[in-house]
């Protein structure tokens, strides 16, 4: 199983919607995306090391799939109009990592 996880880095005059994020963005990418994605979840920064450090992230968001062919061909069909919605809740260019999942 592979992991696609979308980073927000935090910084100055970084601004992220977690309602819209949570409400609109990520329900409309589970739509597009379909069965072939198996699950997803979302991280929201609080603070990192040591105590009061802000957070290296605003946010993460995983996408779960069983292999990057799976997630390569639903993302190519609806590509276009995951990442237009973007602005609609972030200023924040994401960086993107698809791991391998080990347990």
């Amino acid at each position: 199983m592979i992991k696609v996880s979308v980073l927000y880095p935090n910084g100055s005059g970084a601004k992220f919607d977690m309602i819209y994020y949570l409400n609109s963005h990520m329900p409309m990418v589970q739509r597009k995306l379909g069965a072939v994605m198996k699950g997803m979840a979302v991280d929201e920064g609080l603070g990192s090391v040591p105590p009061g450090t802000p957070a290296a992230y605003v946010a993460i968001g995983h996408l779960m799939f069983d292999s990057v062919e799976d997630f390569s061909a639903a993302f190519a069909q609806h590509s276009a109009g995951i990442l237009a919605d973007i602005h609609n809740y972030t200023n924040i260019q994401p960086v993107i990592q698809i791991s391998q999942i080990k347990m």
